[in-house]
């Protein structure tokens, strides 16, 4: 699975024109799954977006993660992450995992997320979103499990 970081102030999703989703301070997770994921990568994932520290200590030194300073969560699913772009000038979307897998990884992830931090939000699997965000730094990071 492939998780996209992007600490932000505020940011939010929406599907036909309707904010379906929207944070505070906090990150926006952009979730990939790949083929042969699982839940035990989706477990690992949820594990490191939760413990990363991306925020700024009292020194100003990336220390914190978004459970320590209280942030929010607003995670977006986003196959486009699963794409191949080694070659050519179109993707190829073969490791991506098939939607009623990614679906139910993505799902999963969510919960796992729940349970340990009471501030999620997401956007909705297969939909067309629109997401805006205002990446405070900028502050990006990739993370595989």
């Amino acid at each position: 699975m492939i998780a996209l970081l992007q600490r932000v102030s505020r940011a939010s999703v929406a599907v036909s024109g309707e904010v379906v989703g929207a944070i505070a301070s906090g990150l926006v997770v952009f979730v990939g799954v790949e083929r042969g994921d699982d839940e035990t990568k989706a477990e690992r994932l949820a594990s490191r977006v939760l413990t990363y520290r991306v925020f700024p200590d009292t020194d100003g030194r990336m220390n914190l993660s978004v459970q320590e300073i209280g942030g929010a969560l607003l995670l977006v699913p986003q196959f486009t992450l699963a794409a191949d772009t080694a070659r050519g000038t179109r993707p190829s979307f073969t490791p991506a995992a098939a939607p009623e897998v990614a679906s139910r990884l993505f799902d999963y992830f969510c919960g796992v997320v729940r349970r340990e931090h009471p501030r999620v939000a997401t956007g909705v699997f297969g939909a067309e979103m629109q997401v805006t965000l205002t990446n405070d730094g900028p502050v990006t990071f990739w993370l595989t499990s």
